[in-house]
């Protein structure tokens, strides 16, 4: 009885001193990595998509934003957050203790990105700027991508999104926003496919710059369409001259359309064919689709520059033709200021 009585006093005795000692560590973990870190300044840091913990904290102590690499390692390990790491570029706070850091970390707090692609860029204009960002990574997209299918919006991502990813994600934009206004469409359309609204909408969204006269061109052009007459868009023209490019002379300088390019006929060319043009002429925005679909009533039927960013509408050709004298005179008006100005 004796020696089971010192063995149980024993064996309680180690677990009691076991305890402490485990309580003792953990207290002394807890304290370390509440600690303030070594770094004195704001450290931008990025995880890469694969990276474990052991690379992660390996560089974090080599950057001088941890102390101990194994410390972390240990952290993670008895927390049994391992593989909850977020990949992405983190900004880091001056001291950040290692608990502060492993809640970015995991919880994915990553700087976000931003590239804005504006309203009325042909499909290869948009390209090239989502090839310029120097924070995408990632080659192109292998297969070509077709004119207007690509939602212009501000996009947010973080480091280490792909360009093929984001103009996916461009894509299914696109398709999202005509899933969700297509079925709410005005009765009485000229226009019978979600495809044929984004065509019109690229052209209403090229013909105007102005927010505010988007429904308006859009409700002149479906009028238009209702009666039977051509869109006659200089737009268009363009688009099947240039595939949407600007325009130049010899001498490098932009210049407006000819009468011969005017006079051609090609599949957009909406003052020589009749309807819609082939394909979009640009990629318009959710403004520009939505008017298409729901357009305002109206008896316009013409309309020109006022040569100050907005257009002149008319419901007759003789209205029409006042106001482009009306425009002519002011453009000459203009050239004589700028001519003046430069003497």
């Amino acid at each position: 009885m004796k020696f089971i009585r010192a063995l149980l006093s024993l064996i309680v005795a180690v677990v009691i001193l076991t305890a402490a000692v485990v309580g003792a560590g953990w207290i002394w973990l807890g304290n370390e990595v509440a600690k303030d870190g070594p770094s004195s300044a704001e450290t931008v840091f990025v995880v890469k998509p694969g990276e474990g913990f052991s690379t992660v904290s390996t560089r974090l102590e080599n950057d001088g934003v941890i102390r101990s690499a194994w410390l972390l390692r240990l952290k993670v390990r008895i927390d049994g957050t391992e593989g909850a790491l977020k990949s992405g570029e983190f900004v880091i706070e001056p001291q950040a203790s290692m608990g502060e850091i492993l809640e970015i970390l995991i919880e994915g707090k990553a700087v976000m990105h931003k590239i804005t692609l504006p309203e009325g860029r042909t499909t290869a204009q948009i390209l090239r700027l989502v090839e310029s960002d120097p924070v995408l990574i990632g080659p192109m997209p292998e297969l070509p991508v077709e004119e207007g299918s690509l939602l212009p919006d501000t996009y947010l991502f973080h480091r280490g999104m792909t360009r093929a990813k984001l103009i996916a994600q461009m894509a299914k934009a696109q398709d999202d926003l005509l899933a969700e206004l297509w079925p709410t469409r005005q009765e009485g359309l000229p226009i019978t496919t979600p495809q044929e609204a984004v065509i019109l909408a690229s052209v209403v969204e090229k013909e105007t710059g102005n927010a505010s006269e988007r429904p308006e061109v859009a409700a002149l052009f479906i009028t238009r369409m209702k009666r039977g007459m051509r869109l006659e868009s200089d737009p268009t023209i363009i688009y099947g001259v240039s595939q949407g490019e600007p325009l130049y002379n010899k001498a490098g300088k932009r210049r407006t359309l000819l009468r011969s390019e005017i006079d051609r006929k090609t599949d957009w060319n909406t003052y020589q064919i009749d309807g819609l043009p082939k394909t979009p002429i640009c990629n318009p925005g959710r403004d520009a689709i939505a008017a298409v679909l729901d357009p305002p009533e109206t008896e316009y039927i013409f309309f020109v520059a006022d040569g100050k960013g907005g257009h002149l509408f008319a419901k007759t050709l003789a209205e029409h033709n006042r106001n482009v004298a009306a425009y002519r005179k002011y453009e000459r008006g203009e050239i004589a200021r700028e001519r003046a100005t430069n003497e």
